[in-house]
């Protein structure tokens, strides 16, 4: 299926537009995308393309903080996730403040 997020900035209240984001396979290839005015990224993959494996997700959070006025303490959040069986959707949510963040595996 597929690999997607989305991010919250609860400092804010907003979602995150605009965060550059990595996806890296277990083969080391690199997708790469960002965050819509939704905080959503819907196509880092084609459907069909996740395999099984360790996945990687890096989100540039420290840009987008910077560009808010806030100093970031993380530049980078990093998720790793098992993929067991490809044919389900895998959807990482990511929350996000200025002194930390947390995810969790949505639907």
């Amino acid at each position: 299926m597929s690999i997607t997020t989305h991010i919250l900035d609860l400092a804010r209240g907003k979602p995150a537009a605009d965060v550059a984001i990595r996806l890296i396979g277990p083969d080391g290839k690199v997708h790469a995308g960002a965050t819509d005015a939704d905080g959503r990224c819907r196509d880092l993959l084609a459907p069909g393309q996740v395999t099984a494996g360790t996945w990687r997700l890096e989100f540039d959070i420290g840009t987008y903080q910077q560009r808010h006025g806030v100093e970031p303490f993380y530049p980078r959040a990093m998720v790793e996730l098992e993929v067991r069986d490809p044919a389900q959707h895998f959807h990482i949510p990511l929350l996000l403040s200025p002194f930390g963040y947390s995810t969790y595996r949505g639907s």
